[in-house]
């Protein structure tokens, strides 16, 4: 495809397929929670705030919440008491992960060294 057909001259970039790739997985957070459900498979609200660290029980929610809106995400709530929520992919999410992966593999390509 030519770029003119990923990001058509005069066209905002909120309507291209290039910027509701960026709707789904962009922020702070969203592609290192896809990051971490990949890895696991299933997890915990608490134990993906732990994993993060720098995130606040809010964000973490609402982040969530909108993977799950995107559908990239299944949220499965087990009627019990105390509550039990546990969070995974669902198909579409794990075909997002090859992006990510190719995001994180030119990185490590070309950051500057530290120093």
């Amino acid at each position: 495809m030519s770029m003119e057909e990923y990001v058509p001259t005069g066209t905002p970039v909120a309507e291209t397929h290039f910027g509701y790739t960026l709707s789904l997985i962009g922020g702070k957070y969203k592609m290192i929670i896809l990051f971490w459900l990949a890895d696991k498979g299933v997890m915990r609200h608490n134990q993906i705030k732990k994993v993060i660290g720098t995130i606040s029980f809010k964000t973490l929610s609402l982040m969530l919440k909108e993977l799950e809106k995107d559908e990239l995400i299944i949220r499965k709530e087990y009627p019990q008491v105390p509550p039990k929520v546990e969070y995974s992919l669902t198909e579409r999410g794990e075909s997002i992960i090859p992006l990510l992966n190719a995001m994180c593999s030119w990185g490590e390509q070309h950051r500057p060294p530290r120093g």
